[in-house]
């Protein structure tokens, strides 16, 4: 006993706090019926989207660790939460890691985000996918257990979430009003992810899934009987300076009877001109199955580090709207579509920095 006491009371513990403000100022064209511009300081996203962060580690010894990540979104425009204003809406979660990987409980990250990001190298900026595809900012789930490994080059990880987002804040995919841990509905809300993925010196590649469960109220008139389901499969390779990637997303939607399935084909470029200039480049291209209603976004990006922790940049994006489709060029802030069937420019000018 005294031995035991003894080893817990000699673990090293450490705690950090993290952080990101990024602040942009936006120009979109063409919104709404009228067809006006906007210029606007977008509070969801810049180039990366903003938070406040707690990460901590304990070692227990013989190989085995405790962590933690409390980790908070903010809209940096006004000061406000986001992710449906959840305290802690980007993760809050505490596992245990060892040897063999890291199991942990709490509100997490799916695995769908580390098979795409092999060839999505915008991340959840302004202008990127998730303005054909609002969900892949969100990718996180509640009451969620998950698993993830690294071993050698090979990364693979699983979560499975008993009801997978507890916020209304509807009509909006950072609240989905779809809280499960039902007696009366057991399926209902449930959410599972799992990813494999290979990283070598100068390539890699990557496949994962994602399934959502529906449930009374959700978003989207998903119900319990129904399911929205992703599958990605993406690569990179690394040329000299020059990144290329490449990756196809395919969505089934079971709450969407008319288009059930897309296809989201994605062509990314990122370029190091000198030791502070990196150039990034994107194209994407939304094909709705048994629909005219597709569209195309190309986007430019470059950004230049003031140092190891601020950057400032400048962003460009076009999208192509055929048939009804109204997508906006921009994700960083709600209600900009433009009319269906028309194109709308972007341009954005931001600054960031790390901490």
């Amino acid at each position: 006993m005294y031995q035991t006491l003894c080893s817990v009371a000699s673990a090293q513990s450490n705690v950090a706090i993290y952080g990101i403000v990024d602040v942009a100022v936006e120009h979109v064209g063409a919104v709404g019926n009228g067809g006006a511009s906007v210029t606007r300081m977008p509070g969801l996203t810049g180039s990366t989207p903003s938070r406040l962060g707690f990460r901590g580690r304990e070692d227990l010894g013989n190989g085995l660790a405790a962590s933690f990540t409390l980790e908070m979104g903010f809209g940096p425009d006004t000061g406000t939460f986001n992710q449906g204003g959840r305290g802690f809406g980007r993760q809050s979660w505490v596992g245990l890691e060892a040897p063999w990987g890291t199991i942990s409980m709490g509100r997490q990250y799916t695995m769908i985000g580390t098979a795409t990001s092999a060839a999505d190298f915008m991340g959840p900026a302004m202008h990127s996918i998730a303005s054909l595809d609002a969900y892949y900012p969100n990718s996180r789930a509640d009451n969620s257990i998950a698993y993830r490994g690294t071993f050698g080059g090979f990364t693979v990880g699983a979560l499975y979430s008993l009801g997978r987002d507890a916020v209304n804040a509807g009509p909006s995919p950072a609240g989905t009003n779809c809280p499960g841990e039902s007696a009366a509905e057991k399926e209902a809300c449930r959410a599972w992810s799992a990813v494999l993925r290979y990283d070598a010196a100068s390539w890699g590649v990557a496949v994962g899934s994602d399934v959502l469960r529906g449930g009374p109220g959700a978003l989207g008139g998903l119900t319990s009987s129904m399911s929205d389901k992703r599958m990605a499969a993406s690569g990179y390779v690394n040329l000299d300076g020059l990144k290329l990637g490449v990756a196809l997303i395919r969505r089934d939607n079971g709450a969407s009877p008319a288009s059930p399935r897309n296809d989201i084909w994605m062509l990314s470029a990122s370029y190091s001109a000198t030791p502070s200039l990196t150039v990034d480049a994107q194209y994407l291209r939304l094909n709705q199955k048994g629909s005219p209603n597709d569209a195309g976004l190309m986007i430019l990006r470059g950004m230049y580090s003031l140092s190891k922790r601020s950057a400032v940049y400048a962003s460009v994006a076009r999208v192509n709207n055929k048939g009804a489709a109204n997508f906006s060029v921009s994700s960083g802030q709600a209600g900009s579509n433009p009319r269906p069937g028309v194109d709308q420019n972007g341009l954005a000018i931001g600054v960031v920095h790390r901490f």
